[in-house]
């Protein structure tokens, strides 16, 4: 049995950005629901490649991330 390029079972879709979906112009960091998305249970920003997010917006993401950390919204780290 080789490997077939047309067999479905193999295939994984493609992740696409919920931002671009939603066409957000820009990412709210006081929004901390929708940013907890995007951060592991660790308080670890997750990459692009877990989450799907395009360049632009995984730029913004990790900006709002900061910001709403340093405003102290969200927590640096968990317990």
């Amino acid at each position: 049995m080789a490997f077939d390029k047309n067999n479905m079972k193999n295939h994984k879709r493609k992740k696409v950005c919920q931002f671009c979906v939603d066409k957000a112009t820009f990412i709210d960091y006081k929004d901390t629901a929708k940013l907890r998305r995007y951060v592991s249970e660790r308080s670890k920003i997750l990459p692009r490649r877990t989450t799907g997010v395009c360049a632009m917006h995984q730029r913004q993401l990790t900006e709002a991330i900061k910001r709403s950390r340093q405003v102290a919204l969200m927590a640096y780290v968990t317990d």
